[in-house]
């Protein structure tokens, strides 16, 4: 990233401690080194890895085919992504936007690893169609619901329970904007509400390959758009890129090996947004090199440091970094954001010749360099792509 040899890298964090400038000015800025409906696809054919199905453009598709042959998956069998086409589909004919079948799916995957679970508690179950059986109290099904959902047969019909989940989350406040876990726990009421958090990503990515990139959409004015969360507006995967801008220093270039983010050029003062719901883990000034924390002032080449910046921790150990932000950041440190909240505002602290933003990406919850990934390939991946990254 652009801050220097002052940059903050540290130890791996332990979950469980939880506009646009002008060209010209892009290429001067020095950082150096450190710190309503969805469409779904139909999927006949030969049955091909879903890795490489959720790469697959993003448009307007066919309704998916829940009979036919679908992708698969090393982490689940046949049936159960079957399970998982069923829960979209029924999204998709009760109008529900697709950032619901993400919710849905990490729910399920959670609650039931997309298995339609019989219970020895309800004999009758065991009786029914089933996959498996569980042993949590009275619950059935692949969204484990109690009596209260309604009867034995109906919540070991996957179409309905899956309908029923909808239903409720659809009554959640700000559901499409809030945290996975915390929309989830809305509706289930479950005994470990921060669970489902750690399936979103892969639920984003079975979403992608069943119905043809829906994960990365966004609804804008009543249409759903492609590869377009910005601004506040938060794709179905959850994520949206920080600022609008266009990315100028890319990721370890040839003449920057050590720039472990990308720089995206903004006016002094535009927001920043959490690009995706997290834990704050860090929020304050970077010391430079000679040990100074003079943050509220512009800074300069060679001066070493992130500035004022931030660091989030995000569902699937990820952790992006903001620097060299104008003013001391909004968000306090163990502060839950959700994504598109403002978390500061874009300056030039620390190492840096202009305004920008410092964008970084970790994974593995490794907050050092060796945990950085370029992060241009990784929000197109999302729906959130980096202006100008090609």
């Amino acid at each position: 990233m652009s801050a220097g040899r002052g940059a903050p890298f540290r130890r791996p964090v332990r979950i469980g401690v939880i506009a646009t400038m002008l060209t010209g000015v892009l290429l001067l800025l020095c950082c150096t080194g450190g710190t309503a409906a969805f469409f779904l696809s139909g999927l006949g054919g030969d049955a091909e890895d879903g890795d490489i199905l959720a790469g697959w453009g993003c448009g307007p598709v066919r309704p998916v085919d829940i009979v036919g042959e679908l992708p698969r998956f090393a982490e689940y069998g046949d049936a159960q992504v079957r399970n998982a086409a069923i829960i979209i589909k029924v999204g998709q004919d009760l109008g529900v936007p697709s950032r619901g079948w993400v919710i849905a799916l990490a729910t399920a995957m959670q609650e039931s690893a997309l298995r339609n679970l019989a219970n020895r508690v309800e004999p009758e179950s065991l009786t029914l169609p089933n996959e498996g059986v569980g042993a949590d109290h009275d619950s059935l099904g692949l969204f484990q619901q109690r009596p209260g959902w309604g009867s034995v047969a109906e919540r070991m019909t996957p179409s309905y329970a899956a309908r029923k989940f909808y239903e409720k989350l659809v009554k959640v406040r700000s559901w499409q904007r809030r945290p996975l876990t915390v929309v989830a726990q809305q509706v289930q009421v479950s005994a470990y509400p921060d669970a489902y958090a750690k399936h979103e990503e892969l639920a984003s990515k079975i979403v992608n390959a069943l119905a043809g990139g829906a994960a990365r959409t966004v609804e804008i004015n009543g249409k759903t758009v492609c590869d377009a969360a910005e601004r506040g507006e938060i794709a179905a995967s959850g994520w949206t890129a920080p600022i609008p801008g266009d990315v100028g220093s890319g990721f370890r270039t040839a003449s920057r090996p050590s720039h472990h983010g990308v720089d995206i050029g903004a006016a002094k003062g535009t927001e920043i947004r959490a690009a995706a719901s997290g834990r704050v883990l860090v929020a304050q000034c970077d010391p430079d090199n000679r040990n100074r924390r003079d943050c509220d002032v512009d800074g300069y080449p060679d001066k070493g440091g992130c500035g004022w910046y931030v660091d989030l921790l995000h569902a699937g150990g990820y952790i992006t970094r903001y620097c060299h932000m104008v003013v001391q950041p909004r968000v306090k440190v163990h502060q839950v954001v959700s994504a598109g909240d403002v978390i500061g505002q874009v300056g030039s602290s620390g190492n840096s010749s202009g305004p920008h933003l410092h964008f970084e990406v970790h994974e593995r919850n490794n907050r050092k360099s060796s945990g950085a990934i370029d992060p241009v390939p990784f929000m197109r991946e999302r729906g959130a792509p980096l202006r100008a990254a090609e």
